[in-house]
Formats: C-alpha cells, sequence, structure tokens
C-alpha cells in the first residue's frame, strides 16, 4: 500500500520550515523596529495629546456632573422639590412670596458676586469660549469665568430661566485653558484642547457623545479639521462616559409614541415649519438684546449699582413666576409636555411668549445661565402650536402635533445656535427617535438658513459683533485685530527702515498711528492715502513730545495678513 499523503505537493526540504520561520520572525521583527523608531520620531507627541485629550474629557466631564448636582442640590435646599425636573409644578404650590423672594435673593448674590470678581459685572458664557478659540489662542479669562460659573449656578438653582449647557461649556474651557498654560500650548493645540472640552461638556450634560463632539467642531472651533477630530471624539466619549456612570444610558426626554411621518406630501408643512422658527428665533435673539440694550438704559438713567441689575431682574421674574411658574429654571418639563402632546394650543403659545419674556429678562439682568435649553424649549412649544393649526387645516394628513413639536424644537435651536447639524443629531440624541429625519432636517435646514440672513449667522457671534468683535465674518475678518503696528513695524534702525524726514513730515500732516493700532484700522488708512508706511508715534505725556518708534509699512502689513491667512488655512485643511 502506497504511503504517499492524500495531499500531493511539493516536498519541503528537511530543515527547510525552521529556516522559513527564522525568516519571517527577523522580517517581523524588522517590521516592528522600524514601526518602533518612527513611534520614536512621530508618534509620541501625538499619543500625549491625545492622553491629554483624554484627561480633559474626564476632567470636564467632572465638572459638568458636578455643576448639575450642585444645581440639583441647591434647588432641593431652596424651593424643597425632591425633583427639580418637576420644579414648575412644585412651586405652583408654595406661598406666593416664596417664588417672588427666591429668584431676588440669587439676583442679589449674583449682582455681589460680579460685580466683585469681573471687570463689567458681565458672566461669561458660549461667546467669550468662541471669542477664546479665534482671537486668544484657545484661551478664556480665569477669574472672571469662575465667577460666572458661580453666578450661573445660582441663577439657575433660584429661579433664572436659562439653560446649563452655557455654564458648563465655559467652564471645560477654564480647565483646557489651564491645561494649555502649563504645557505652553500653541494656538492650533490650545484651540484643540478647548474643542476636546467643549465637546466633553456638552455630551456629558446632554448624553450626546455624537452630537458632542460636532458641536464643539461647528459652533467653538468653527471648522472641521480632520487633525482635531480624533482628539475632540475621545473627549466627548470620556465625557459622556463620565455622565452615564452617574445618570445611566438614557435619554433627556422620553416620547410616549414613535413619531411617523405620516406622507411625504407633508414634508411642506416642515418647511414652512423652518420658516416660522427662524422668525421665531430671529425674534428671540432681537428680544434679548432689545431687553439688554434696554436695561443698560434704564441703569444708566437711575444710576443704579451694576451689583444691583440682577437682583432687579430677580424680582421681575419672581413676579411672572407667580402667575406662571412654568419660566422657573431650565423648563424641561415644560419641554416635555409639549414634546407629549401635553398641552393644548393656548397653552404652548402663551408659554412660548413668557419664555421669551422670561430669558430676555434673565440674560439683560446679567444674571447667568445659557439660551440653549430655553432655545429647545421654545422650539417645542412653536412645533406644537404650529402642528395643531396644520393638522386642522389638513385633517386628512393623519400627522402627530408631536411630531411638529419634534422639529421645531431641533429648528429654533439650531438657528439660535447656528449650528444646524450638532443641533440636529442632539435632537436624536435626547429623545432616541432616529425615525423622524426628513422632518428633522427640512425644519432645521429652513430655519438655520433664514435666521442666518437675519442675524450675523448666530446668537453667540451677533453677541460678539455687538462687543466690536468681528467673529462672524471668518478669519479675514477677524485676523486683523491680532496684528499691532508695534509687532509688524520696522524700527528705526531695522534694515530698510524709513528715513526720519519723511517720518517727521508724515506726522506734521497727522499721518500716523500708534503702537497699538491694529491693522484692522491701519490697513483702511493706506488705501485712503496712498502712502507706503506711516510712522508708529508714542504720544508723550504731560505735555512731552510724540516719540517715533519706527515706521509701518503697507507691504509688511499685508505680509503679515497673508502669513496669518495661510496659517488659519492650514489648520482647517489639516
Amino acid at each position: 500500500m502506497s504511503a504517499e499523503p492524500w495531499v500531493k505537493g511539493p516536498k519541503v526540504a528537511e530543515g527547510a520550515l525552521p529556516e522559513f520561520l527564522k525568516g519571517q520572525i527577523a522580517s517581523a521583527r524588522a517590521e516592528l523596529a522600524r514601526v518602533w523608531a518612527v513611534l520614536l520620531r512621530q508618534g509620541p507627541s501625538e499619543f500625549q495629546f491625545w492622553v491629554i485629550a483624554l484627561a480633559i474629557g474626564v476632567a470636564a466631564g467632572f465638572a459638568t456632573l458636578g455643576f448639575r448636582l450642585a444645581i440639583t442640590a441647591l434647588q432641593t435646599w431652596l424651593y424643597g422639590v425632591e425633583d427639580p425636573r418637576l420644579l414648575h409644578s412644585f412651586a405652583e404650590t408654595l406661598p406666593w412670596y416664596y417664588v417672588l423672594l427666591i429668584p431676588i435673593c440669587g439676583g442679589l448674590v449674583v449682582g455681589l458676586i460680579l460685580n466683585r470678581f469681573t471687570d463689567d459685572g458681565r458672566v461669561r458664557s458660549v461667546a467669550d469660549v468662541i471669542e477664546g478659540a479665534a482671537l486668544h489662542d484657545g484661551r478664556v479669562e480665569r477669574k472672571a469665568g469662575l465667577a460666572s460659573a458661580a453666578a450661573s449656578l445660582i441663577t439657575l438653582s433660584s429661579g433664572g430661566s436659562t439653560g446649563r449647557e452655557g455654564p458648563v461649556v465655559h467652564m471645560a474651557a477654564l480647565i483646557s485653558s489651564w491645561v494649555s498654560a502649563r504645557i505652553n500650548a500653541s494656538g492650533v493645540t490650545g484651540r484643540e484642547l478647548l474643542g476636546c472640552a467643549a465637546a466633553a461638556a456638552v455630551s456629558a450634560s446632554f448624553n450626546a457623545p455624537i452630537a458632542g463632539a460636532l458641536f464643539a467642531m461647528e459652533v467653538v472651533l468653527r471648522h472641521f479639521a480632520v487633525h482635531a477630530f480624533a482628539p475632540i471624539v475621545i473627549a466627548s466619549v470620556a465625557g459622556t462616559v463620565v455622565s452615564r456612570i452617574k445618570f445611566g444610558d438614557v435619554t433627556e426626554f422620553s416620547l410616549p409614541v414613535e413619531n411617523t411621518l405620516a406622507v411625504y406630501f407633508e414634508l411642506p408643512a416642515f418647511l414652512l415649519l423652518g420658516i416660522v422658527c427662524g422668525l421665531v428665533a430671529v425674534a428671540f435673539m432681537k428680544a434679548i438684546f432689545f431687553a439688554d440694550d434696554m436695561g443698560n438704559a434704564i441703569q444708566s438713567a437711575l444710576r443704579l449699582p451694576r451689583w444691583l441689575r440682577p437682583a432687579v431682574a430677580g424680582g421681575m421674574l419672581g413676579a411672572l413666576a407667580i402667575g406662571f411658574p412654568h419660566i422657573i429654571g431650565v423648563g424641561y418639563e415644560t419641554t416635555s409636555a409639549a414634546l407629549t402632546g401635553n398641552l393644548i394650543f393656548k397653552e404652548a403659545m402663551v408659554f412660548a411668549v413668557l419664555k421669551a419674556v422670561a430669558v430676555s429678562i434673565t440674560v439683560a439682568g446679567r444674571m447667568g445661565g445659557g439660551v440653549f435649553s430655553p432655545a429647545l424649549m421654545l422650539g417645542a412649544l412653536t412645533g406644537l402650536a404650529f402642528g395643531y393649526v396644520a393638522v386642522a387645516i389638513y385633517p386628512a394628513v393623519e400627522g402627530e402635533q408631536t411630531l411638529y413639536a419634534l422639529a421645531g424644537m431641533g429648528a429654533v435651536a439650531a438657528a439660535v445656535l447656528g449650528a444646524p447639524i450638532s443641533t440636529t443629531l442632539i435632537v436624536f440624541e435626547l429623545t432616541g427617535d432616529w425615525q423622524t429625519g426628513l422632518a428633522v432636517m427640512v425644519a432645521v435646514s429652513m430655519s438655520s438658513a433664514l435666521a442666518s440672513r437675519l442675524v450675523d449667522r448666530s446668537f453667540f457671534l451677533t453677541l460678539l459683533e455687538r462687543g466690536g468683535k468681528h467673529v462672524a465674518a471668518g478669519p479675514q475678518a477677524y485676523l486683523l485685530s491680532l496684528y499691532t503696528a508695534q509687532v509688524v513695524m520696522r524700527g528705526k534702525d531695522s534694515p530698510g527702515a524709513a528715513s526720519i524726514e519723511a517720518c517727521q513730515a508724515l506726522m506734521e500732516a497727522g499721518m500716523m498711528v500708534g503702537p497699538e493700532t491694529t491693522l484692522e484700522h491701519a490697513l483702511p488708512i493706506f488705501e485712503d492715502t496712498g502712502h507706503g508706511f506711516l510712522p508708529v508715534v508714542m504720544q508723550g505725556k504731560d505735555g512731552k513730545e510724540p516719540a517715533l518708534l519706527g515706521a509701518l509699512f503697507h507691504v509688511d502689513a499685508l505680509s503679515a495678513y497673508n502669513r496669518a491667512l495661510a496659517a488659519t488655512a492650514a489648520e482647517e485643511h489639516s
């Protein structure tokens, strides 16, 4: 009988297999050595950055968790309610003077804190985080930021009608700013760490890791650089994990039934809803700015101390809450009622108007808090009211009013934040309802497109524009404000310096700039006068003659601007 194997093939010479294995092992070791060399040469900096992003994500998650638990504890102590989510229902049972006095006392404490620890009595918010990313290499103010966190905590606990997301984003930015200062981070690194912190804060607050990551890039960094994506996602997931350890993997709002789009020709109704929500969002933002201007005018006319302004606003809120306790706090109970259809048309309309008024009073009164959650509530109420009208006009369409509430919630919030992508995802992650994508996306796109034409893209960017910071227009506008004449000028003894005689002639003609003059103001002078350079002069004190420091050349200013634009483009496309 033949002893040949069942499977025939080339015979392996004796001793060849061990030699083959040795060769493969040697090749693998050489490849590992090469990879390790690359890792030592290039990898650790990237790896270390991801570790730092993870640490910031965990820290921001715990800061957000602590802020949320502190609100709950302080609200429980002030109002005596065991479940703060039912605050407005419980407030209906309290004596009227409780409802009136608690916001006044809270406002008084807020005013004293802000007067002591800020230079302008203003609470820092998401707008300041955006400013930090654009203008300050990813840094925000520490002292004023800590005071703002305390002020927002007291505001939200004592009946202020704002949201907690703005304060936690700024708190997280404080953490990343501290880390950036410790490691002497560059502008690019500082901005990316700031994005990591913002992503973790939003994801921990909403239990929404996808939306948190996109919010950081869409709203804070305002670009989607691939290089920043991985660390921001790591931080966002870390923040979510911290939140879920405490609260579990639950959605913020529970919907009683699964919403479905009845028929596709119902989509035009959601287009119209988007237009309505865009107008509501614009009216909401302009009401806040109008109230702030009115507050400034009244404070100036009455010579009201700035520390008393939040207390006055608290008194107005308390008086309003006596009849309508729905305006107290974040408003998740009323938002849930809108999303579940437990409000009639009249209630939805009245509560929407009153909520806008209450938020305007709170923000204009410098009490603290954010506008994200109020925008969600306002949108849900607007959408529900619109749904009642739409279903009444077209009874053959068996659509649910709650679907309109869900789409309206996203549409108003997206227009206010200027964040259609992340807001759409937040709506899905908050409710767990992913079946209504078409309706929400259509409403969000229309509202965002309309509102961005009527304000400077969003509430936050309009707020910065009102403060003279032109971030909304993009880097081509705000980069000019980052360079001063003193940085770009040629000194009197520098190569190619302007002659002293030519500088003195221009000075006599009044053609000169100060060392702190920015390129934003200098370039128009070049365009208007046609001069190739301008003397940079330090004005004398106590009657002394101005001192010539050097000259700012038009070509140097343009070169600095072009380099800044190139660096920004490289960062955004990295």
